[in-house]
């Protein structure tokens, strides 16, 4: 599935923020002048601004225009269900993925049966993928896919995107996930795997799910606890009583 014009100009902006063509704490150009810039309608630049106000790197102030918030390279944020691949192409980043399991399994293995007692034994697949960033390991995801919701996976899906593949060739639609972090004691075995120093490990637990709420994913994803930050970005949204 292509992206839309919005979606380009969002991504544009974004990556002009972080190499400060445009500056932390200034405005953007207006809408007039962006509608310029990139050729194309007001309502499509109004569309990549709510993106990009939604997602908290622009504060739209009226009468004045859309203020540059400040945009750090390296926070991931936790309460999103970007795939990592989306990830580093937004934020610029010299990532790299390495595929280190990916296996068709009868039952959830040892370390989803700890984490999630209360699901079924379902067959489905394993993915262990290390994400590294400038060439050193950063983060270790663990996923389990079902099946025979998922009944293929090819080895290009794990190596690139999962919620790609899931998407734009399933025609599956990703909605939303539950997460829990806690700080865990972790093996000889994954320590090795992500250059820890000792055994312990920030771990973010999820349940994610389909649009019409099937959980079709496990996953398991741990952090060195020195280089994890949780950042997150809220917008108040008034209930009327």
């Amino acid at each position: 599935m292509m992206q839309s014009k919005s979606e380009i100009i969002a991504q544009d902006i974004a990556a002009k923020v972080k190499h400060q063509q445009f500056k932390v704490n200034s405005f953007l150009p207006s809408e007039s002048e962006l509608t310029k810039l990139y050729g194309t309608s007001r309502e499509t630049v109004r569309k990549a601004l709510e993106e990009l106000n939604s997602l908290g790197l622009i504060q739209k102030i009226r009468g004045k225009g859309s203020l540059v918030l400040n945009l750090e390279q390296y926070s991931f944020p936790i309460s999103g269900i970007s795939s990592f691949a989306e990830l580093s192409q937004s934020l610029g980043m010299d990532a790299q993925t390495e595929v280190l399991t990916l296996a068709k399994m009868s039952s959830l293995p040892e370390l989803f049966k700890k984490k999630f007692p209360n699901e079924k034994q379902q067959k489905g697949f394993y993915v262990e993928r290390l994400r590294k960033i400038n060439g050193k390991p950063e983060i270790l995801d663990c996923d389990f896919l079902f099946t025979p919701l998922i009944n293929e996976l090819p080895l290009s899906a794990a190596q690139t995107s999962i919620y790609n593949y899931l998407e734009n060739e399933m025609g599956l639609e990703v909605s939303y996930a539950t997460k829990e972090i806690t700080v865990e004691k972790i093996d000889e075995n994954l320590q090795k795997k992500l250059n820890l120093k000792d055994k312990t490990a920030v771990l973010v637990a999820s349940h994610n799910y389909l649009s019409d709420a099937t959980l079709f994913q496990l996953t398991l994803s741990y952090h060195d606890p020195s280089k994890f930050k949780f950042v997150d970005f809220a917008r108040r949204q008034r209930i009327k009583l």
